[in-house]
Parts: structure tokens; C-alpha cells; sequence
């Protein structure tokens, strides 16, 4: 998360998600009991990654909605009355093109930041893969399935959103006796986004709920103080698993503070579209 490193590949994007995790990670007790770490020389892509990964994300979606606004003020019709000469001009404008290759390349962000947190969400699971925290994120393994099948949901959504990434923009098929015949599917990949979203409200939820279990396993070490206030968050919606429950209500509610923005506000979230 070095500066430096990022400052030399000049993405903004990954700058400032790199800026952002180390003032997440402020002062975190955690962190600092690792610097003198000579377990492991690398932590794997999903983490060691995350700049340019969710970096090269925001930098596409500020991309998009360049676009976006540009479109939002255009004239679309078809003809085009020009009132300064009253001429009637019959063009192209409400081809939707740049619509469409904006929504697919919302997809294909919305689907990579999915895809990189559900292998942090993985790797939390997983003890061969945590060091030393409990199988599954439960303190009695064995009897207990713990975070398992959350985890499991996050891989069925992350496929979904993986599918649904597929470009619309690059189909059509001819019609009105092929007088209309290349159009940009632009609805279609607009309206695919919705349930995108949803779906990677649902990865973070998880993600955050193992996040804050895994640190609550750390005790008596402390994480960053932002994140005291993110897990404090958390945990007025949902408290720490002890035993196996019916966990839906719990992803519901994480889900819901992921989407209506409550972790975003609770960590103080610097980053901007």
C-alpha cells in the first residue's frame, strides 16, 4: 500500500484506493503485530491487488459517467428541428452506442470488484489460507458450519454477475425489413445493472460480516479505530456468530447497510465519483 508504488503507475483510481486503505488501517494494532512477519513474504492478489483492481474499477465507472452526463444533455430525437434555421434534419443521435458501451463497462466494474471480495471472503474461511483463524470463521468448528454457506452464496452471486458481465452492446439483430438493422441493445444492458448492484451488495455484506468476525477472533489485538466504528456499525444490525443460526436475516442486513451506504458513512468514506 506504499505510496510510492502507486504514485509510479500514475492511475488515479489506484492512488486513491491505496490512500484509502492506509488511512483505514491507521493505528491498527493488527497491522502493526505483522511487521516484523516473516511467515509469508506476500499476501495473495485479492489483497495485495485491491488498488489496481477497484482503482482501475472507479477509474471506468467515472469514465462511464462522463459519458452518462454528456448523453443526459444531448439531443436525441429523430428528426432534429433546428429552431435557429427551422430545418428538419433526420440523423442518427438516438442510436443509444454510447449508452450501451457505457453500461457494459459499468458490468464488467460492478463484476470485477465482486470478484475480487468474494476471494477475500474465501481466503477468510479457509485456515489453511487465514493464519489462524477459525475454520469458517466459527469459534466451535466442527459441529458448526460457521460462514460456510455465506460464502457459498457469494460464489453463486459473483458467477451470476460474471454472466450477466457478458457485453449486450456487441448483439442485434435486424428488423423492420433490416431498415433498423445495428442497434445497441443499450436497454438491456442498462437494465442488467440493477440486479448487478444488488448482487454485489450482497458480496460486501459477507464480506464485511466475516471482516469483522475474523477481527473479533484477533482479540485482545485491536484493529484501526475507523474500523472499530464500521464493526460498531455492524454489529447494531448483526452480532457476532457463536453457534450456527438461520443466517438470512443477518446477510439481509448487511446487504441493506452495504446498499443504503451505512459502512460508507461509518468508516468516513474519502473516495468521490
Amino acid at each position: 500500500l506504499r505510496a510510492e508504488i502507486h504514485q509510479l503507475r500514475g492511475h488515479r483510481g489506484q492512488i486513491e484506493v491505496a490512500a484509502e486503505a492506509r488511512r483505514l488501517l491507521s493505528n491498527s494494532e493488527i497491522r502493526e503485530s505483522h511487521r516484523d512477519d516473516d511467515t509469508r513474504v506476500q499476501d495473495p492478489y485479492c489483497i495485495r491487488c485491491q488498488p489496481q483492481v477497484v482503482g482501475a474499477a472507479l477509474d471506468l465507472l467515472r469514465f462511464t459517467g462522463q459519458t452518462l452526463e454528456v448523453e443526459a444533455n444531448a439531443v436525441t430525437d429523430n428528426p432534429i428541428v433546428v429552431s435557429e434555421t427551422g430545418a428538419i434534419l433526420s440523423g442518427g443521435n438516438f442510436h443509444a452506442e454510447p449508452v450501451a458501451f457505457a453500461a457494459d463497462q459499468m458490468a464488467l466494474a460492478i463484476s470485477e470488484i465482486g470478484a475480487i471480495a468474494q476471494r477475500r471472503i474465501a481466503m477468510m474461511v479457509d485456515p489453511v489460507l487465514s493464519y489462524d483463524l477459525p475454520a469458517f470463521l466459527t469459534p466451535k468448528p466442527g459441529l458448526n458450519s460457521g460462514f460456510m454457506i455465506a460464502e457459498v452464496s457469494t460464489a453463486a452471486l459473483m458467477s451470476e454477475n460474471k454472466f450477466l458481465a457478458t457485453p449486450c452492446s456487441t448483439d442485434s439483430t435486424p428488423t423492420s425489413a433490416s431498415q433498423e438493422d445495428h442497434v445497441s441493445m443499450a436497454a438491456h444492458a442498462a437494465r442488467r445493472l440493477k440486479k448487478m448492484n444488488a448482487n454485489l451488495a450482497g458480496i460486501i455484506g459477507v464480506e464485511s460480516l466475516c471482516a469483522a468476525q475474523g477481527i473479533d477472533a484477533r482479540a485482545p489485538l485491536k484493529t484501526a479505530p475507523v474500523l472499530i466504528k464500521v464493526i460498531e456499525a455492524i454489529r447494531h444490525e448483526v452480532p457476532a456468530l457463536q453457534e450456527d443460526r438461520y443466517m438470512a436475516p443477518d446477510l439481509a442486513k448487511a446487504t441493506e447497510l452495504v446498499r443504503d451506504g451505512g459502512l460508507i458513512d461509518a468508516a468516513g468514506c474519502e473516495i468521490t465519483l
